[in-house]
């Protein structure tokens, strides 16, 4: 049987500068940099905002390839499994697209884009010092999003607590919305004998509200609304 797999991008990008008044790029998960090379940081960039299969990522890595004349220190695959081994890629598969979607984002941490100012100027820069976006074009992009009940749901959810969309489907289960104490959190995530930190992705598959969170999810994704982050 066939299977799908798809990968996006954790974290977000820094611009930083030594002692030398060198610049360079670091990947920022959790408030740990990580810094990688030309290569990783153009295949993280390909990645960011999006969820592609192998196919999809070759086709946009060799736009990149061309644009910036990377430096191939490595193959592809080989690039995308260290960016995999350390952390800063993430993959999912399974037997369908929406199987390997959950699979990829169910441990994934959903950061609200707009609750630190921060990082939508680092985001900002990104688009236009790394990817090219004029800046009138990155300006439309950063405008007011307009998202439907889910979808705000979701962002109101994200902006009281660092939450997993394994424990965003959990909460939808309940109908948690104010999980703005550690104790009303427990209560909303862990209120049974069987759910626990390590199993809450398993423990959601078969939830009702698995599928119109974890699209939802998705889209803001895709709307760069979010990022994504490890814990």
């Amino acid at each position: 049987m066939n299977t799908h797999t798809y990968y996006t991008a954790v974290g977000h990008f820094r611009r930083k500068t030594n002692a030398l008044d060198q610049s360079y790029p670091v990947i920022i998960i959790n408030q740990q940099e990580y810094c990688v090379d030309i290569q990783e940081m153009a295949l993280w960039t390909a990645l960011n905002w999006r969820l592609l299969d192998f196919s999809q990522i070759e086709a946009e890595y060799n736009k990149l390839d061309q644009d910036c004349i990377i430096p191939a220190r490595r193959t592809l695959e080989d690039c995308l499994g260290r960016l995999c081994t350390r952390g800063l890629v993430a993959s999912g598969t399974g037997e369908t697209g929406f199987e390997a979607l959950y699979d990829l984002l169910g441990g994934l941490y959903v950061t609200p884009l707009s609750a630190s100012l921060p990082l939508r100027l680092a985001t900002f820069l990104k688009l236009t010092v790394l990817k090219g976006v004029s800046i009138s074009k990155a300006r439309e992009l950063f405008r007011r999003d307009r998202p439907n009940k889910q979808e705000a749901q979701v962002m109101a959810l994200s902006r009281q607590a660092l939450l997993s969309t394994a424990e965003l489907v959990k909460c939808a289960e309940v109908g948690a919305k104010d999980i703005s104490t550690d104790e009303k959190l427990m209560d909303a995530l862990y209120n049974d004998n069987d759910t626990t930190s390590d199993n809450i992705v398993d423990m959601m598959l078969t939830a009702e509200s698995r599928e119109r969170v974890t699209v939802a999810i998705a889209n803001l994704y895709l709307r760069k609304q979010i990022i994504f982050q490890r814990v």
